[in-house]
């Protein structure tokens, strides 16, 4: 997902973008998008692009009140017209799937830490106060742990595995 589609801007159909990694250029050079609510994606070419504000216009949407109508669509675009990744980042998508584990001490000797399997990721949502990693244990149930510096150390998406620090928050 590379952006939100927000409200209608002027009147000939064209809605202003949220970019959710704060980037913009890869948007710039689109011809065509997907656009998704709920369980329904629809492709659109796009008729044109403004930078400043980020801006689209969709072919076959001519008036604020059809542009109306797509505001808080996803905009999902290919991997390769993704916003590029710096060092040690990762797409959201990555994470699904991923193993999820914990260190521990050993119990009987200084052996080093031993590694407990917690469950796997199975989605990634936006809270208020930032993404939660929502993760499938063992038992079926699912739980909820902000993906924040103190909850998870390394996120390594190529071995398929990401680690949980603190286990309580799954209590």
């Amino acid at each position: 997902m590379a952006a939100l589609v927000g409200a209608p801007f002027g009147l000939r159909g064209w809605v202003k973008l949220r970019s959710l990694s704060g980037e913009t250029a890869h948007i710039l050079s689109l011809k065509t998008v997907l656009l998704r609510r709920g369980d329904t994606t629809a492709e659109y070419a796009l008729e044109g692009v403004l930078a400043s504000p980020l801006a689209v216009k969709f072919a076959g949407v001519g008036s604020p009140e059809a542009a109306r109508v797509l505001r808080g669509a996803e905009l999902l675009v290919p991997r390769e017209n993704a916003a590029p990744l710096g060092p040690a980042e990762f797409y959201i998508e990555d994470l699904l799937g991923l193993e999820v584990f914990a260190r521990f001490p050993p119990e009987k000797d200084n052996s080093g830490l031993q590694e407990e399997p917690i469950g796997s990721v199975a989605n990634v949502v936006e809270g208020g106060g930032g993404f939660l990693v929502e993760i499938l244990l063992p038992s079926g149930k699912k739980k909820l742990v902000p993906f924040r510096d103190e909850f998870f150390g390394p996120v390594d998406p190529a071995a398929g595995r990401m680690e949980l620090l603190v286990r309580w928050v799954l209590e």
